[in-house]
């Protein structure tokens, strides 16, 4: 049987009138399924704790864009255990841009039903205090984080969402937010061995994915299947530079400038001098002055589409 996970209200509304035609054609397909639709924020995370603590094995299919993607996974214990797939329908979709999926619902759905490749997927882990969550795609401290905050409030995201450009809202928020940001001092410890400082830093992101934000391929060489975390840094950049560095990042273009550092490694602390906001998956959190990030040890089986 095949288990979906849908968020009706993805892109506005957009996942209802996508899981209605792709019910139909499992109906007529006389395919053994059954469905949840999500009702309020982290119910996708609810869903999938107890579909799990019935039957620990099973094929998940997401529907929704990246932040249902992020609840799904924060439901799931031991993610061996399980295969994913996935059939984005969200505003942003960086997780099916970096895994290069079919953006068209009825494609990737037979994909999935008549699977011929799978491959597996590395989990990033944030912990904050006490605390933890997962993410498939980018955990970020700082001015993309407070982006994505911003976001989360904003009307102007639904609009765009109904004009299919709600990618865009990245952008526009991104820079009003960046003219309002003050840099912070911040300290990164690589693999509990290297530590720098940076004095300037406007944020810093472990990447799971090469794209964040709604297509900024922040990260080119990023691989969530090859156990490493790609992090990326913007310190001591004059905010008009970063302004014309924007549009260059959406093609990887932008790693060679100084003020940008990229590394590989499995961990990283990441301690700011102020509380700041930070994210999973484009997910808001609380403030914070330290986060800690990693890759999870286990798996995700994942169905290519």
């Amino acid at each position: 049987m095949y288990t979906f996970i849908v968020n009706p209200n993805a892109r506005t509304g957009l996942g209802r009138k996508v899981w209605n035609a792709l019910e139909a054609d499992l109906k007529k397909r006389n395919i053994d399924y059954q469905g949840f639709l999500t009702r309020y924020r982290s119910h996708a995370t609810a869903i999938t704790r107890k579909l799990l603590s019935e039957n620990s094995r099973r094929t998940l299919i997401i529907l929704g864009g990246d932040g249902t993607v992020n609840e799904v996974i924060n439901g799931i214990s031991d993610f061996e255990a399980v295969t994913l797939a996935y059939i984005p329908i969200g505003s942003s979709n960086d997780f099916a841009r970096g895994m290069n999926l079919s953006s068209d619902p009825h494609t990737a759905l037979a994909h999935i039903l008549s699977p011929s490749r799978f491959t597996y997927l590395s989990v990033g882990t944030t912990e904050y205090g006490t605390h933890s969550r997962s993410f498939a795609v980018s955990s970020g401290f700082g001015f993309d984080a407070e982006v994505c905050c911003r976001i989360g409030r904003s009307r102007l995201k639904s609009f765009l969402n109904r004009l299919s450009l709600g990618k865009f809202s990245y952008v526009g928020i991104a820079v009003s937010s960046l003219l309002l940001q003050t840099p912070k001092r911040m300290t990164l410890t690589i693999d509990s061995e290297k530590s720098i400082t940076f004095e300037k830093v406007y944020f810093a992101a472990a990447m799971n994915q090469k794209y964040e934000g709604g297509g900024f391929m922040f990260c080119p060489k990023a691989n969530p299947a090859d156990d490493f975390l790609d992090i990326i840094v913007a310190e001591g950049l004059p905010k008009l530079k970063i302004l014309c560095l924007l549009p260059t990042a959406f093609f990887g273009k932008h790693t060679k400038v100084s003020g940008i550092h990229i590394y590989r490694c499995k961990s990283v602390v990441m301690d700011s001098e102020i509380p700041l906001p930070f994210h999973t998956d484009g997910e808001p959190l609380f403030r914070t002055r330290r986060i800690r990030i990693s890759q999870n040890p286990q798996k995700i089986r994942f169905i290519m589409s």
